[in-house]
């Protein structure tokens, strides 16, 4: 067994999509309308095209909002990304104009910072040892 597919609620899916390729760097892997505004518009790693989808899924749902918001608030990230240097990222994301809620933190072996990522969620960095 292996994760093929895991979703984040997103308010707007073009803006996702935009932040999520262009910022983040992750590719577009699919794009098909649904019904309505709705697509189902995935994207993956540019490391691994064939790895695992992330759907940005629009956030329609109430509870899916509730769930959302309530980790904003409490400043809980809904994903954790891998990245090489997290401080590294953090510099070249800042410079793209993105909003960081936790700077890079040494928390032991892993360095994490948390990110907004303009659709609604925050989003957790982290390099981890090797």
């Amino acid at each position: 067994m292996r994760i093929h597919l895991t979703s984040v609620f997103v308010d707007d899916q073009t803006q996702a999509l935009r932040f999520y390729t262009e910022v983040l760097g992750f590719v577009k892997k699919h794009d098909v309308p649904v019904g309505g505004e709705d697509r189902w518009l995935t994207v993956v790693s540019p490391d691994e095209p064939g790895g695992t989808q992330l759907l940005l899924e629009p956030a329609r749902h109430p509870a899916a909002r509730a769930y959302r918001d309530a980790l904003v608030q409490d400043g809980i990230p809904l994903a954790q990304f891998a990245v090489e240097d997290v401080k590294a990222e953090y510099e070249r994301l800042r410079g793209l104009g993105v909003r960081f809620t936790q700077e890079p933190v040494d928390m032991g072996p892993v360095t994490t910072a948390v990110l907004d990522d303009t659709c609604g969620n925050l989003i957790q960095i982290a390099t981890q040892p090797r």
